[in-house]
């Protein structure tokens, strides 16, 4: 692809496709030599071939794109190689449910009695057929006339999740 720069001059940005298909064509030697001008350094020498071509796609990709931010790469440095596959997902449910606070004017819609209910989140609560509740529980019960754990009602928390986090009661 040919952009024009604001200097008036033309360079051309190859796309990722492209740029990945690329790598795929190398051989040990040719990925070694795309390490050192990508990643600036000598790549390692233990690293077998399809571990390069990974790597070097993830950097190049990170380097258009933009890699994982500050929060992330912390948790990701915090976690010891010791701790279990269910620790890990239990922390990561909960780093997740930190990151995805709904924020005012989201429209959650869910299918009940084969009609769909959209609630708008507000800043002070949330709107459904012109009233404001204060919690998602409220609206679902509103919806349903039973009691229900709003953010599950509306998909936002499954009973996996609860489990993974162990907040299940016996």
């Amino acid at each position: 692809m040919r952009k024009k720069r604001r200097d008036g001059r033309i360079t051309t940005e190859t796309s990722i496709e492209d740029e990945i298909a690329y790598l795929r064509g190398l051989d040990l030697n040719g990925l070694r030599a795309r390490w050192q001008s990508v990643l600036q350094r000598p790549a390692p020498d233990h690293l077998p071939r399809h571990l390069l071509l990974a790597i070097i796609a993830y950097r190049i990709q990170a380097d258009r794109f933009g890699d994982l931010d500050h929060e992330t790469r912390q948790l990701l440095d915090r976690t010891g190689a010791s701790e279990s596959g269910t620790a890990m997902s239990a922390r990561l449910v909960t780093f997740d449910q930190k990151r995805s606070q709904l924020t005012p004017g989201t429209v959650l819609v869910r299918e009940w009695a084969r009609r769909s209910q959209r609630v708008m989140v507000m800043s002070d609560g949330f709107s459904w057929n012109g009233q404001t509740y204060d919690s998602l529980s409220k609206v679902a019960f509103a919806i349903t006339g039973t009691r229900w754990n709003g953010p599950r009602f509306f998909g936002l928390r499954d009973k996996e999740d609860r489990l993974a986090r162990g907040e299940a009661r016996s």
